[in-house]
């Protein structure tokens, strides 16, 4: 009995030891910990595998200071430790040392970073147990790598790409201009009045002015800087340096030589905000960034912005510069566009500050030549320093000149006729069928109650289509949509891009057809009344096909883009026919609404409109004339313009202003 009790107590003993020895802790189970943690930068449990030794050269504050100053220094991205715990460990009690390899991977403002490395551990006994623990050094962050040694980061900007018109004029440039600023030891005894004088002259408050210079980095000797300004603007030059401390030095910024002309298309830049920081977070934006912040500096900032370039390395004690990792910066896009600047200034002159819009565009290639707003601003002060007081008055001016109005929609009046036409030909309607309309007011019955369409002229003889066209006559369309009926019209305009987004580089508002429920609603919408908006670039697109036997060209904004067709075989070619035939009689016929512009000489095809908005049948309202034409010749400039809240004659001050512009671009002397 004794030996069975012996034999089992050192079966069991066998058996504990065979346990307590495949529980021993093995290097390799530890590095695969501590990667672990490292790629998951859990830098205060990191600190716990740290050997005695290892201690003693790094606290834990700074062990932990160390990495993440390091690794948000240089932006590390996707980091990656990659150790390979062997299947299988040899066991080996005897082991005091070990020696293991890993690789390192991470992305970082420079670029890719890789490197291979070998971390070494060694056995110790802590509160009774024994483990194994790394013998940590700097080698460890980077190879290359010392005590003492620190690791730096230099960032190089990258230069914003540029854009230009057709003609490669500049739209929005990297420029040289002024800087003004502040030496406060320059101004000993005439502090006040130096401020006072600054302030006056740059539009700053003295309050801002003072508050730059109490910034605490400010020594006597500083340069402080309070405003840029155009290097045009030579008269302030020679009156700020005339001010005792303030200097005047040229730097680097954007500049938009077509100012208030390209306002609305190009946008501007400013500083970069936080949201905006937060949003494009891994973008490889940084807090002093600049970005697009309207216009095309915004819609085209990922092709715009470039790439900033940086360089991490480590200054060696004798001076020398170990690099880690560097990057060139990239130079942004130059983007080339379809715009004619000049043809887009002359436009904008035409408004003299009324407020309008206008589209203009090469009807065969679908190039845009011009996008207009009016009234207007100069981008240049948003980015060389707009004061509040400046921008206040933007914001509070009634005729909002910061408002884009060639995104904005609109009732097209009566330029939708040639389409409402279109469409009634292509279902079958016959353009030399006269119909007899009497009088200046018709309802279709007494159902409509006290309702009823009004037209300008009773010519005192029936109307086909043509003449309908030529003299815009209310009555003959509304009552074409209501032979149409709703689904009809629907479809009619429907090919001609209503209800759908145009594909086009700059975000435009989808042209709307509205609420067409009721007859009255209907019968208004056949001329252009009604809940009928549109662009002006839509109903230039629309008249393309006039143009082109019946196809809508797409339009574009960039050069050299592959021409495209938007809408395939719109009209017949006998429906286009006769739709164009209307176009040309209303300006070569006498009674024809733009008759004015047969003044030009050169052959001109084209449709007015007025629309009038009012809340109910009876008020008087404010009008917005059109006008929508192209020289059927030489068709290389399709214009559809509109101007708001037109004073008595409607549509023809948009006719004047379109005969101004043909003449100036196709130079025809008078």
């Amino acid at each position: 009995m004794k030996r069975l009790i012996l034999l089992f107590i050192a079966t069991f003993l066998m058996f504990a030891l065979s346990a307590c020895k495949e529980e021993e802790p093995q290097p390799e189970e530890r590095f695969a910990a501590y990667t672990k943690l490292w790629n998951s930068q859990k830098f205060d449990e990191m600190y716990d595998y740290l050997s005695t030794d290892a201690k003693k050269g790094i606290s834990k504050k700074d062990f932990i200071d160390r990495y993440e100053k390091i690794y948000d220094g240089i932006e590390i991205e996707n980091l990656k430790i990659t150790y390979k715990k062997p299947k299988e460990i040899k066991e080996d009690s005897k082991r005091k040392n070990a020696s293991l390899p890993y690789d390192a991977s991470m992305e970082t403002i420079a670029g890719p970073v890789n490197f291979s490395q070998k971390a070494k551990f060694v056995k110790e006994e802590r509160d009774k147990a024994v483990n194994w623990y790394i013998d940590w050094n700097p080698k460890h962050i980077f190879p290359e790598l010392k005590e003492g040694e620190k690791v730096s980061v230099d960032s190089y900007p990258a230069v914003r790409g540029e854009i230009v018109d057709r003609n490669e004029r500049g739209l929005a440039l990297n420029g040289s201009v002024y800087e003004a600023g502040i030496v406060p030891e320059k101004m000993t005894g005439n502090e006040q009045n130096s401020i006072s004088q600054t302030a006056k002259l740059l539009n700053m408050s003295e309050e801002e002015i003072q508050k730059q210079l109490d910034q605490t980095w400010v020594q006597p000797g500083s340069f402080v800087p309070l405003k840029k300004f155009s290097m045009e603007q030579t008269a302030l030059l020679e009156q700020l340096i005339k001010v005792p401390g303030v200097m005047v030095n040229e730097t680097e910024d954007r500049i938009y030589p077509y100012k208030e002309a390209t306002a609305h298309l190009i946008g501007y830049i400013g500083p970069i905000s936080a949201e905006e920081l937060e949003k494009r977070k891994g973008e490889g934006y940084s807090a002093n960034d600049v970005i697009g912040k309207r216009g095309l500096e915004q819609v085209f900032e990922e092709r715009l912005k470039g790439e900033g370039g940086a360089s991490i390395y480590i200054k060696a004690e004798n001076g020398q510069e170990k690099v880690i990792a560097t990057k060139p910066a990239e130079e942004g896009e130059t983007i080339y566009l379809t715009i004619d600047a000049e043809l887009q200034k002359t436009i904008l002159a035409q408004y003299k500050g009324a407020k309008g819009t206008a589209a203009a565009i090469h009807p065969v290639t679908g190039e845009t030549l011009a996008l207009v707003s009016s009234p207007s601003f100069d981008p240049n002060k948003f980015v060389l320093g707009i004061s509040q007081s400046e921008r206040t008055a933007l914001e509070k001016n009634p005729d909002k000149p910061l408002l884009n109005r060639f995104t904005s929609l609109y009732s097209p009046g009566s330029t939708i006729k040639p389409l409402v036409a279109a469409a009634a030909l292509e279902n079958g309607v016959d353009p030399n069928k006269a119909m007899n309309i009497k009088g200046l007011q018709w309802q279709k019955s007494k159902s409509w109650g006290n309702y009823r369409i009004t037209r300008v002229h009773d010519y005192g003889k029936p109307v086909n289509m043509k003449d309908a066209l030529v003299y815009s006559d209310n009555i003959y369309f509304a009552q074409k949509a209501l032979e149409l009926g709703q689904e009809k019209f629907t479809a009619g305009l429907k090919k001609f891009g209503f209800e759908e987004k145009m594909i086009y580089e700059y975000p435009m508002s989808a042209a709307k057809i509205g609420d067409i429920s009721t007859e009255i609603k209907l019968a208004d919408s056949g001329y252009g009344q009604g809940q009928l908006q549109a662009t002006s670039l839509h109903m230039a697109a629309a008249y393309t096909a006039f143009v082109n036997n019946g196809s809508i060209i797409a339009p574009t904004l960039e050069l050299d883009k592959e021409q495209q067709t938007w809408k395939p075989n719109t009209i017949s070619a006998n429906s286009n026919a006769a739709v164009m035939a209307g176009l040309k009689e209303i300006v070569t016929n006498p009674k024809g609404t733009a008759h004015s512009a047969a003044d030009l000489g050169i052959p001109i095809a084209g449709k007015t409109g007025t629309a009038e908005l009012k809340q109910k049948q009876g008020e008087t309202g404010t009008e917005n004339g059109w006008f929508v034409a192209f020289n059927t010749e030489n068709p290389r400039l399709l214009i559809a313009l509109m101007q708001e809240n037109v004073p008595k004659g409607g549509s023809k001050h948009a006719v004047d202003k379109v005969e101004a512009i043909m003449t100036n671009y196709f130079r025809i002397k008078h």
